[in-house]
């Protein structure tokens, strides 16, 4: 075990509040974990020294750090500073039949259903799952009534000073035939450490929209989780837009828990200098006639690292599925690394799936061609290569993050070297 881990297990154990069943669940798993090392299948491509070496605190002093506007988005701003639930940011009043509430401001009543429903969408496997549930301040918790429909997203923003250690919990629960779209975003300032997971449970009938902006660069460490478990008839589609930094780390979960649940999931990636992004996706489809879309594509430069998993496990009793993974990946340098793992695994017989995953490098004569005819280096890395990402953009059902991310890209792009 490492010094690190140690320390946040003797952390945990000081804290003695209505999550103490959960955070001792937790720590009697972690006292008996072993530290990620290159041996262990599941970081196999991704060290932890920047975890190990990190110098991010908890910090108690109170800051005013406020989202990054996106423009033309009216949002329900959920914002967490410095790993601390920031309620005055919550200034609008919520629609009928929405609830946002602190955990430990629930009655008796509802705190043991958040506490019964806290880290069971969540797998136990994830080892930065059990020290954020360890942790944690406190949990956010989002409930959607039945048959009610959100107009505005909820966007969940986790804030970081310079140095500042955070562990942010939301769990996320829609009634039959309900209608919400999530945002959740971190922005961190200078060398930090996060980790960030939110749970939801999407009932039958309902539709969740959901996005995760992974933007973070530079010296800071992301590790977080979406985790998602959809009822009979529940539609999903995300989207994941992420850079690379020292150490960056999602995790995303899927279980078919109903029958023709339906899930859209599409993440793309770009990397630039000595940066790192390890995505790990999983669907479980336990149940039959669902459907599940996956696509992913990743730009890696320099001596950026790359790395995707992305599992589909499919149940004895998920007879007529129906799923498709897809990963694509161009190259930018020789020196650039990506590390790809598409996995199938099937136990019905009535079934209709496919995976694949390829690895390419940018068209070097076309990058010649364009350059000679006037088109500077960094804009024609732009057009060559837009359209490949810029495809999975198009597929965001919100136009205003589509419009807002758009520009980041191509800023991204252009100050992205090609060797």
């Amino acid at each position: 075990m490492s010094e690190w881990l140690e320390s946040a297990i003797a952390r945990a154990q000081g804290i003695n509040d209505w999550l103490a069943p959960k955070r001792a669940d937790a720590l009697d798993l972690l006292a008996n974990s072993q530290w990620p090392t290159r041996k262990t299948e599941a970081w196999r491509y991704t060290p932890l020294r920047p975890v190990e070496r990190s110098q991010a605190k908890v910090l108690t002093d109170e800051v005013n750090l406020e989202p990054i506007a996106i423009a033309d988005l009216s949002a329900i701003e959920l914002v967490f500073v410095n790993g601390k639930f920031d309620p005055s940011q919550l200034a609008k009043t919520l629609p009928d039949g929405v609830s946002i509430a602190l955990g430990r401001d629930l009655d008796s009543a509802k705190q043991t259903d958040a506490l019964n429903a806290f880290s069971t969408i969540k797998p136990q496997r994830h080892l930065f799952g059990l020290v954020n549930d360890a942790l944690a301040q406190d949990v956010v918790i989002v409930t959607v009534a039945e048959g009610v429909e959100v107009a505005e997203p909820i966007r969940i923003s986790s804030l970081l000073s310079q140095s500042a250690e955070s562990h942010t919990r939301v769990q996320v629960s829609l009634g039959a035939g309900a209608r919400l779209t999530v945002i959740e975003d971190v922005q961190a300032q200078g060398e930090s450490l996060n980790t960030a997971f939110v749970e939801y449970n999407v009932a039958a009938k309902a539709y969740l929209e959901h996005y995760r902006f992974a933007l973070q660069t530079g010296t800071n460490v992301a590790i977080g989780g979406s985790h998602f478990n959809l009822h009979d008839h529940a539609k999903m589609h995300s989207s994941i837009v992420a850079f690379g930094s020292d150490l960056s780390r999602l995790d995303t979960d899927i279980i078919h828990a109903g029958e023709y649940a339906d899930a859209k999931l599409n993440a793309m990636y770009l990397l630039d200098n000595k940066e790192l992004f390890d995505l790990h996706a999983t669907v479980e489809h336990a149940m039959a006639n669902g459907t599940t879309q996956e696509n992913v594509r990743g730009i890696v430069a320099d001596r950026a690292r790359a790395v995707f998993n992305g599992r589909i496990h499919i149940h004895r009793d998920a007879q007529k599925t129906s799923a498709e993974l897809n990963n694509r990946n161009l190259l930018m340098s020789d020196k650039a690394e990506i590390n790809t793992k598409p996995e199938l695994e099937i136990y019905a017989d009535d079934v209709k799936c496919a995976h694949g995953a390829t690895v390419a490098e940018i068209d070097k004569q076309a990058l010649y061609y364009l350059e000679t005819r006037g088109i500077s280096r960094s804009k024609a890395q732009v057009m060559l290569n837009f359209g490949f990402i810029n495809e999975l953009i198009d597929l965001m059902p919100n136009a205003a993050l589509a419009e807002w991310v758009r520009p980041i890209i191509r800023e991204r792009f252009a100050q992205m070297d090609v060797e």
